[in-house]
């Protein structure tokens, strides 16, 4: 227990025979129950885990899964066990070692402490994240987050991918875990559902781990189109939850009229830049109207996300 509270750690893990026994053997004590949930691994990994059950058989809980459903599906798993066991605080810790335990207490305390209800991991305060994130999955990962803020509502929250968390039972038993996305995608997809609850989120800093001998099955050319999709259609299912169903906000007008007029501005815009260039002139008016819809499509955005801000700004 910690400060009273009991706390689960989820671990999914697939193929992580080289790494999951140190993940095991440096967890923090306080922590009552290890839930590790096998995603159909074809190594030994459930064989190594099962070894340590014997150990500790008190707070060790293996899952198996039959075939492969993905890192999200696993942590639903791992979540729903928990839930199970009335755990106060569930954290996720991935079964790759890089995670480092000794930050686990920083994600907890504000959930026990009554301060929030979710914490994130944030690899990028630190100033030696550039030297230790390989540089294409920083870049990649800067993108996600600046997207998953627009979309999201959270616009405090950076290092979206990481999977470094804690959630209060309370959140886990308002969101529907069976319509979590499954896949590397689902800490983007949370963070949508945990905004339409109005649920409080914190970020804090946490120590990056890299090149220990894990192998990561990350393939940015697939995974930043699948993400942003993701995040394209949590946006507007979040402006229609949270600002039409659940409580009018104009900003949803603003929001139509940048998302119309910036998009056919340019468009326009770009029509008359070839037509000039391969065709004949282009009259001013012709242009400056162009001009006008583009600007005021701008206008519209920055203000549909100023009034987003400013209405979750209490989420932090």
């Amino acid at each position: 227990m910690y400060e009273g509270k009991t706390i689960a750690v989820v671990v999914p893990a697939h193929n992580e025979e080289k790494l999951i026994g140190q993940v095991l053997d440096t967890m923090p004590d306080f922590v009552d129950c290890i839930i590790v949930v096998d995603d159909a691994s074809t190594d030994c990994t459930s064989d190594i885990v099962a070894s340590y059950r014997r150990r500790l058989t008190d707070r060790l809980v293996l899952v198996r899964h039959t075939h492969n459903q993905g890192v999200g599906a696993a942590i639903v798993t791992g979540y729903k066990q928990a839930l199970l066991k009335h755990s106060d605080v569930v954290a996720v810790m991935a079964g790759d070692g890089q995670m480092d335990p000794d930050d686990l207490v920083r994600l907890v305390t504000p959930i026990v402490r009554g301060e929030a209800e979710y914490v994130k991991g944030n690899r990028l305060f630190r100033g030696e994240s550039w030297q230790m994130i390989p540089h294409t999955r920083y870049l990649g990962n800067s993108v996600l987050s600046l997207l998953t803020k627009i979309a999201s509502g959270y616009w405090h929250i950076a290092d979206s991918q990481s999977g470094y968390t804690a959630a209060a039972r309370v959140a886990l038993e308002r969101l529907n875990l069976d319509v979590i996305y499954q896949r590397y995608g689902m800490p983007n997809d949370v963070l949508i559902k945990l905004n339409v609850g109005n649920f409080r989120v914190r970020d804090v800093s946490v120590r990056p781990v890299y090149d220990i001998g894990e192998v990561s099955g990350i393939r940015l050319r697939k995974v930043i189109p699948t993400i942003s999709w993701l995040l394209l259609r949590g946006f507007f299912w979040r402006l229609k939850e949270k600002y039409v169903i659940r409580d009018f906000h104009p900003l949803i007008f603003f929001y139509c009229m940048g998302l119309t007029l910036f998009p056919a501005g340019s468009i326009f815009g770009c029509y008359l830049f070839f037509y000039r260039l391969f065709v004949g002139t282009v009259a001013t008016t012709t242009a400056l109207f162009a001009a006008f819809l583009i600007i005021s499509g701008l206008q519209s955005l920055f203000f549909a996300m100023f009034f987003d801000m400013d209405y979750n700004k209490h989420l932090k």
